[in-house]
């Protein structure tokens, strides 16, 4: 054999340039040379191709499972690939035949062309997905290119060269090409030789001064030779180990769910010059928090086509990063589409406080939310989150023995318990309620303008997408509209539901935590109970927070904080520090919506890995991941800033993530300390 074989691409590209130096051409095979896959088996590109039949086949009434879609289109491509041998050397397969024959069997009388074009736009999309230009390869052709040197691409594949020049426009090369050349439109293959002088005739090549690079030793390496053509031939050690790792967690995953998990990160894995160096947070965006966002509303979209809803709304300003990556990642997901349609809300505890009052006045249960917050003690508080004026009460508060600034935090000096009672049999007062719901509906009537513009009416059922943790907002909005006839069927999804309140559920109002649920108790899962500021400002939206609905004479105008103070300041200060790992988590959608449509688990399937992944990255932490992505600054305009009594914070113990770099580096058993009485207080829920 006269072919010379390189173990790596620079010692290959050095040859290349002064072989290449005498030639007049150079050729390339495109898949494992010009093109590696992010998957060890090409094949598993077809599994999601099936799905994707048999999810258009359901469309129609036409019951094909996947699998028995898939057992098709290789039957099928393994009987042309026979009648093919029958009259040529190479037992090669033509794509628009063998697919347009299963179509035509699967859908009958359905079928067209326009479906044959439908399903191959979606498996070259497929491949795109998973197909990575190699750098090296690329920036020698383009000196090639500028040399003068006639390049061509030359594949044994079923895809035909229209299809291959798709998959190589969108590599970014294709404007470097003369021309691509299939086996799939002669049935004459690099494997048999008779490539290599058809090619030489078509193009009037002279083979002398032809090189060809590849990386299989027999099509690419000997026919090449015994067609007169230098070749030389791309073994990559680096290559192979890196498909060896992704085939056995794929192999794993088979049966073990954690590396189900574990093989969706390894697809994502950004290769080639995909791979550069990026700042830390920027990596914990985009390997840690970005794929928990993406099972995330994966758990959603599997949610709503079950109980078949309508709409969708991102709730608060983490729902904004939420519905970025729905919209990146889901197209991938769901090709076939019938998902709901989408839309963000801008809504707050403290712009739903004011209207969730309007017509049911202010409750027990919501006066308990508003004093939660340690930094909330009196009337003033209450007023200021429920978007009221103190002044007017000041006569019925009076009569109950009670001012506006008596104390009715526990937590707060001059705290007397008789004080809250009065306060709350007071609730029972109509003069009083009176009074909340007067100075309380403008803000639900152009709340309620806001909703009905935004489509929330229109819909027999729809879905609520927040954070968490209590579910606040979703129970002030579903309280603020339930008034109405046309008020939906409200199902909330929280990425976590820690339920330190009882959530008022209905009939129209059901709430659930997706990444973490207290009521299902799931220990490793509440790990989120130990960073839950990280998720709030990884996800926030650019936008400040929204402070209120305001009624005016044309209907409604949305009113956000101002950013100027120093709570203001101190937030954009986080956010220009967190901007890395948001963009990371952005940047991941695309990744993670290809990664988990290749491999067709649910959420379920993930939930091993899930949990795995929340306990290592919360409970226990790197002290540099700790330093790297706990938060600075955290801004709650739902808290108050008055200070609790000395003794209030006497006995409480520092969480880890509120640790110091000293501790967390040296204490060898803090992790385990904190692990420990984390389980205890979960356990005594």
């Amino acid at each position: 054999m006269s072919f010379t074989t390189f173990y790596s691409l620079q010692s290959l590209v050095r040859a290349g340039r002064k072989r290449a130096s005498d030639k007049d051409v150079v050729s390339f095979d495109l898949f494992d040379t010009l093109l590696v896959r992010r998957i060890h088996d090409p094949d598993l590109v077809k599994l999601p191709v099936a799905r994707y039949i048999a999810q258009l086949a359901s469309k129609n009434d036409i019951q094909w499972h996947w699998q028995k879609v898939q057992s098709r289109r290789d039957a099928i491509e393994k009987v042309l690939r026979a009648e093919t041998g029958e009259r040529f050397a190479d037992h090669e397969a033509c794509y628009p035949l063998f697919m347009g024959t299963l179509l035509q069997e699967i859908f009958q009388d359905l079928y067209n062309d326009a479906l044959l074009e439908e399903v191959t736009a979606y498996e070259l999309n497929m491949e795109n997905n998973m197909l990575v230009p190699r750098k090296e390869l690329v920036a020698w052709m383009e000196e090639l290119a500028t040399a003068g040197k006639r390049i061509f691409i030359i594949s044994d594949m079923y895809l035909s060269a229209t299809h291959l020049r798709k998959l190589v426009e969108h590599g970014g090369f294709l404007h470097l090409v003369e021309d691509i050349i299939s086996s799939a439109d002669s049935f004459l293959a690099k494997a048999s030789g008779l490539a290599y002088p058809m090619i030489a005739e078509k193009f009037s090549l002279v083979s002398e001064r032809w090189l060809h690079i590849g990386d299989n030793a027999f099509s690419d390496g000997m026919r090449a030779d015994e067609a007169g053509v230098e070749a030389l031939i791309i073994h990559d050690p680096k290559e192979d180990q890196r498909k060896s790792i992704v085939k056995r967690y794929f192999n794993y995953s088979d049966g073990r769910p954690f590396w189900r998990g574990r093989i969706l990160q390894q697809l994502m894995a950004p290769l080639e010059e995909e791979n550069c160096p990026q700042p830390e947070l920027y990596n914990e965006g985009y390997n840690f928090i970005g794929p928990l966002i993406g099972l995330f509303i994966h758990r959603i979209a599997e949610n709503c086509l079950k109980n078949g809803i309508a709409k969708i709304f991102f709730l608060s300003r983490e729902g904004w990063t939420f519905k970025r990556y729905w919209e990146q990642a889901m197209e991938q997901l769901y090709p076939h589409g019938g998902l709901p349609e989408t839309e963000y809300l801008y809504v707050s505890r403290m712009a739903l406080g004011g209207a969730v009052c309007a017509h049911q006045g202010l409750t027990k249960d919501n006066l308990g939310i508003a004093f939660l917050p340690p930094g909330n003690r009196d009337f003033r508080d209450v007023c200021r989150i429920f978007g009221m004026q103190p002044e007017p009460f000041v006569a019925v508060l009076q009569e109950y023995s009670l001012d506006i600034d008596t104390c009715l935090s526990h937590i707060h000096d001059g705290y007397d318990p008789q004080n809250r009672l009065q306060f709350e049999a007071m609730l029972g007062d109509d003069r009083f309620q009176d009074e909340v719901k007067k100075q309380t509906i403008p803000s639900n009537q152009a709340m309620q303008l806001y909703f009905e513009e935004a489509g929330l009416f229109d819909h027999a059922k729809v879905a609520f997408v927040d954070i968490g943790w209590l579910g606040t907002i979703q129970r002030f909005l579903f309280e603020s509209i339930s008034h109405r006839d046309d008020c939906p069927e409200c199902f909330g999804y929280l990425f976590g539901a820690t339920r330190g309140i009882v959530f008022p559920t209905s009939e129209k109002n059901h709430v659930e935590g997706i990444m973490y649920d207290r009521d299902k108790f799931d220990l490793a899962a509440s790990s989120l109970f130990y960073a839950r500021d990280i998720f709030e400002e990884a996800c926030r939206a650019p936008h400040p927070t929204l402070n209120g609905y305001t009624l005016t004479e044309e209907g409604y105008t949305l009113e956000f904080r101002k950013v100027d103070d120093d709570l203001g300041q101190a937030e954009l200060k986080q956010d220009i520090y967190f901007e890395p790992l948001q963009q990371g988590i952005l940047d991941s959608a695309d990744r993670f919506g290809a990664a988990a449509s290749l491999l067709g688990y649910s959420f379920d399937d993930y939930k091993a890995w899930i949990n795995y992944l929340l306990l290592t990255k919360l409970a226990f932490p790197r002290t540099r991941e700790v330093a790297a992505i706990r938060n600075q600054q955290h801004l709650d305009d739902f808290h108050g800033r008055k200070k609790p009594k000395n003794d209030f914070t006497k006995g409480l113990k520092k969480s880890l993530w509120e640790q110091s770099k000293l501790q967390l580096r040296y204490n060898p058993f803090l992790r385990m300390r904190c692990f420990f009485r984390h389980l205890r207080e979960r356990i005594n829920e």
